[in-house]
């Protein structure tokens, strides 16, 4: 049904904007205004894959009930227009997965669903449609490798996150497997230290024990590590964490323990690194008034994208063009503040320079539309006139 659809996506998320921009080299004048669009943004391979077999899901079957289990990615406008185009969300409180049957289509997201939410709906003999991730499905394999072989797998990663519930899952798929999700390096440099030196077992449990697979001892279960991550981390940050586990085994069992006690798989999606890339580059070769990221306040890549940014340059994370309400007034979400709804929204004041030349650089993340960017690119036109 690709073809099928295809006049479909282009009306829904095409910009002739953006297309223009990227012919005159990534950069867009207009008056006073300059904005220079980092070479790689927006959808990803995987993002697009998702999106474009939800659409062909709805035309394949027009007459059946068609479900998503929650968000297919983490952009409200694309998952509102899926809504409209009749599709139902499981994750709303009106819906009872447990009723359906046969005669249902789910759609699994790109995050991937867990392996007893798989199960589940198999048993259930619903008609699947699989849009999971490449590069998480690369992630799964490692995963299920350390379980293989009695490995706990550390997870660099959100631990209420859809992807890293669905990887964690992974692990338990063999009696030896076992997991333990960290969010960020702090957390890494608490357990690193007791692998290094051993501590207070309850007090570990006090702190882990949500992000941990049922029944983790710590004393047994992080003796032998292999790193992942969820896909959508900084980069920098995830192989960071690896190096601090690498040195941790080191340092408690010797150099030559590591064949057998540590294993590190580069699980970083190439397109979330290319985008992290793309703005590095694009901070180097320009000087910036402002940068602005696009994209889900839940979503994982925009937000590093806006950490990466803000340690440079004054930088705003909006969800959607409507959150430029003037060249006066900006709604956008912190840098660095939880990754939960438009609650964490705040409103900043005279954050377009009202007169002279403006230099702004552009990004979104890997679940923002051409379109969205497009309407960005002529809102800033247009406030800077």
């Amino acid at each position: 049904m690709k073809e099928a659809v295809a006049g479909e996506l282009a009306a829904a998320y095409h910009s002739s904007v953006v297309d223009h921009v990227r012919s005159a080299g990534f950069k867009h004048v207009a008056g006073r205004l300059t904005v220079h669009l980092a070479r790689e943004f927006g959808f990803c391979y995987g993002v697009d894959r998702a999106v474009d077999y939800a659409y062909q899901a709805r035309r394949r079957f027009p007459d059946r009930n068609v479900f998503l289990t929650g968000e297919i990615i983490h952009n409200p406008h694309v998952n509102d227009r899926l809504r409209d185009a009749g599709i139902r969300f499981l994750s709303d409180s009106s819906e009872r997965r447990e009723l359906l049957g046969p005669a249902d289509v789910v759609i699994l997201p790109a995050f991937g669903v867990t392996v007893t939410d798989m199960a589940q709906l198999s048993s259930q003999g619903c008609t699947l449609v699989d849009t999971t991730c490449g590069s998480v499905l690369n992630v799964w394999k490692n995963v299920v490798r350390y379980a293989q072989e009695g490995f706990t797998a550390v997870i660099h990663g959100k631990v209420k996150h859809e992807e890293t519930r669905a990887t964690a899952s992974q692990a338990l798929k063999y009696p030896r497997g076992r997991y333990l999700v960290l969010l960020d390096r702090g957390e890494a440099q608490m357990v690193c230290d007791y692998i290094r030196s051993g501590g207070d077992r309850e007090a570990f449990l006090a702190q882990f024990g949500s992000a941990a697979s049922p029944g983790f001892d710590p004393d047994r279960d992080l003796v032998r590590i292999g790193c992942a991550n969820q896909t959508t981390m900084l980069m920098t940050e995830s192989l960071e964490i690896g190096e601090m586990f690498r040195d941790a085994i080191r340092a408690r069992y010797g150099e030559a323990a590591l064949p057998g006690q540590f294993r590190s798989f580069d699980t970083i999606c190439s397109a979330t690194q290319e985008r992290q890339d793309a703005v590095i580059a694009l901070l180097d070769e320009e000087r910036l008034d402002l940068m602005l990221v696009v994209g889900g306040y839940n979503s994982s890549n925009t937000c590093n994208l806006a950490r990466i940014c803000a340690a440079q340059v004054p930088t705003y994370h909006i969800a959607d063009p409507d959150c430029m309400i003037s060249g006066r007034e900006l709604r956008h979400r912190p840098v660095g503040a939880p990754s939960t709804t438009a609650e964490v929204e705040t409103i900043t004041r005279d954050w377009l320079p009202a007169a002279g030349p403006v230099v702004i650089g552009l990004t979104a993340g890997a679940s923002t539309p051409n379109n969205i960017v497009g309407d960005v690119i002529q809102r800033l036109a247009a406030f800077s006139a």
